[in-house]
């Protein structure tokens, strides 16, 4: 009898298509005290890769300072049959340089429709306080408890 890993694990293109579709992710790094830090990030893709930005004193650009690593998760759904998502095991690449800040900003609010001269003076003046984040997967779990055809 086949894995039920191996029944709800989404191919390549449902997945891409999965994370273009959303647009928050819980990250979690590894908080001062050693417990997780968990919190939502708007994102962006490249392809399985996530961008975002944040706060250059937020905590878990300070965590990821200390420790380049978080373990992401995007999800929906709510009754068991509904359920999809990905947790993806990351490395994460930390960008300083205000122009290019600036690049990562744009895209997320591209994605929420927000494009013009305002939005880009408004994330320009923002950058130089936050820095951009680039998620590197460096192991991934989905899963799409809708492929099992209401079988428990």
């Amino acid at each position: 009898m086949p894995s039920r890993r191996d029944q709800i694990e989404m191919s390549d293109d449902e997945l891409r298509a999965f994370l273009a579709e959303h647009k928050v992710v819980s990250v979690a790094t590894v908080g001062p005290r050693g417990r997780p830090h968990l919190v939502p990030l708007w994102y962006a893709v490249d392809g399985v890769e996530l961008r975002g930005w944040t706060y250059a004193k937020s905590q878990k650009a300070k965590n990821l300072e200390r420790d380049p690593r978080a373990t992401l998760q995007v999800e929906d759904g709510e009754l068991y049959h509904e359920l999809r998502g990905v947790m993806m095991e990351c490395d994460v690449s930390i960008e300083r340089d205000p122009a290019k800040v600036a690049k990562y900003g744009v895209a997320l609010f591209e994605r929420f429709g927000a494009v013009g001269p305002d939005v880009d003076a408004m994330v320009e003046k923002q950058a130089p306080k936050r820095v951009g984040l680039t998620f590197h997967p460096t192991r991934i779990v989905s899963w799409d408890h809708g492929k099992l055809g209401g079988t428990y």
